[in-house]
């Protein structure tokens, strides 16, 4: 046999610290401090990625041609920086392929994976194992650009937002995840609570189109799209919403005149169904959903046949929780099915004390949104408007929800025209009480 190679000590600590950081979460303070100590720059330098990608490149310049000549745990380490380099070298690829997939319910061929193949088989990358690292750059690329994308601004509560988020698409250590959870994240629930037009729906299409999808040689298995199903239960009579849920049979009740396929059916394996306003729903309705977070199956109205249920439950609620489950109103057993992991979504007023620039951020994405692109000049103008009508410290309580509305009225009109109730609030103390409550901003002594 062969004399294996092996790594000088000071780059085997500089490949650990690049392997903690390669599988750190990127919203994280541990991989911007491992970021640092890596490039040896500021944690806020703005090209601190493409120093410790140099670093890596320098590293790996004077290393064995293949991954196959180190020992176990220095092989460990050098395989974790070609992953890392490869990962970098294809994300523009990755990107522009996921901007293209973006709307399309059909998988598109990925045109960069013969490259991307060959770029980790020269460095001894086995071949059988390369359709699983394209997999978890697919997920890593995309999962980056949800969070980030949909999910802005500098505060620290939006800052801990996207690292919840991440973490619940890759658990806190991504290494554990893709070693022994990346088919298995049905299991974990996501509930997701903050008051109304606060980003719960964004936050769960992040997660809904983040999550583990197959490579099948020329194109993965499905679209992106097509594995996030969301569902909001208030729009559903409680009459239609079981068969809303979980589908009904030709038949079934009177008006059933064809066979119709329910949130759950059409939720593939590795998916993720989004149940928004689990809060409004009856208790029989718990009880039927709490079956599918138990059992994994589910009975369409008017049919014997179980079908099995292989995706993931994100479930939203601007409800307090508490009070409900207090009331009887909201079952336990059901919640502790559902809380695998519980994120709260900050409300704007929170964001926006904790770092007032949060507006500018959103105020650009918005108008880029509504119009299409960036407009400085259009987002100085509804900037202008709402510094001259609304009063200093608005608590906006419809949160961005309203702030988008008063984008496009500004855009329309050149006035935020506020609603005079929002900057009232309730005159009537018992109207103040119950929208405070509702708010979940009383303890359990006001409340008694």
């Amino acid at each position: 046999m062969s004399e294996r190679a092996e790594l000088s000590g000071a780059d085997r600590d500089l490949l650990r610290k690049i392997s903690a950081a390669a599988f750190a979460n990127p919203f994280g303070a541990e991989r911007w401090e491992l970021d640092a100590e890596i490039a040896g720059v500021p944690p806020d330098d703005p090209e601190i990625v493409e120093r410790v990608v140099a670093v890596t490149e320098a590293v790996f310049a004077r290393l064995a041609p293949s991954v196959r000549a180190y020992r176990a745990e220095d092989a460990d380490l050098v395989e974790h920086a070609l992953l890392f380099l490869t990962f970098h070298r294809f994300a523009d690829p990755l990107d522009a392929f996921i901007a293209r997939q973006a709307g399309e319910p059909e998988p598109l061929a990925f045109p960069g994976h013969a490259d991307l193949a060959a770029a980790l088989v020269e460095r001894g990358w086995p071949r059988l194992r390369v359709g699983r690292a394209l997999e978890l750059f697919y997920q890593l690329r995309r999962a980056y650009g949800f969070i980030a994308g949909g999910l802005v601004g500098p505060s620290a509560p939006m800052r801990r937002l996207r690292a919840a988020l991440w973490d619940a698409v890759f658990t806190r250590d991504v290494r554990r995840y893709e070693r022994h959870l990346w088919d298995r994240m049905e299991d974990f629930s996501t509930l997701l609570l903050g008051e109304t037009g606060t980003g719960k729906g964004a936050a769960a299409a992040a997660l809904g189109r983040s999550g583990f999808i197959p490579w099948e040689g020329e194109r993965f298995a499905f679209s992106f799209e097509e594995a996030f199903v969301p569902l909001n239960l208030s729009e559903y009579a409680e009459a239609l919403l079981e068969s809303e849920l979980f589908g009904h049979e030709k038949g079934a009740f009177t008006g059933a005149i064809a066979r119709h396929e329910g949130a759950f059916a059409r939720c593939r394996a590795h998916g993720t169904i989004f149940l928004d306003e689990i809060g409004e729903v009856s208790v029989p309705t718990q009880i039927k959903l709490l079956r599918v977070l138990q059992e994994r199956a589910f009975t369409p109205v008017g049919s014997h046949r179980a079908a099995r249920f292989e995706g993931r439950v994100v479930a939203a609620t601007n409800r307090a929780l508490t009070m409900l489950r207090a009331e009887g109103r909201f079952r336990d057993d059901f919640y502790y099915r559902l809380c695998s992991h519980v994120i709260e979504v900050p409300p704007l007023r929170a964001r926006l004390e904790d770092e007032p620039a949060e507006l500018d951020a959103l105020l650009g994405a918005l108008v880029e949104r509504i119009v299409g692109d960036r407009q400085a000049e259009l987002e100085a103008q509804v900037k202008a408007a709402i510094a001259r009508d609304l009063p200093t410290g608005y608590g906006w309580p419809g949160n961005v929800r309203e702030l988008e509305q008063t984008v496009r009225r500004v855009l329309l009109t050149g006035a935020t025209a506020p609603d005079p109730a929002s900057l009232r609030g309730p005159r009537d103390p018992a109207a103040r009480f119950w929208a405070r409550a509702d708010a979940g901003e009383l303890d359990a002594g006001q409340l008694l």
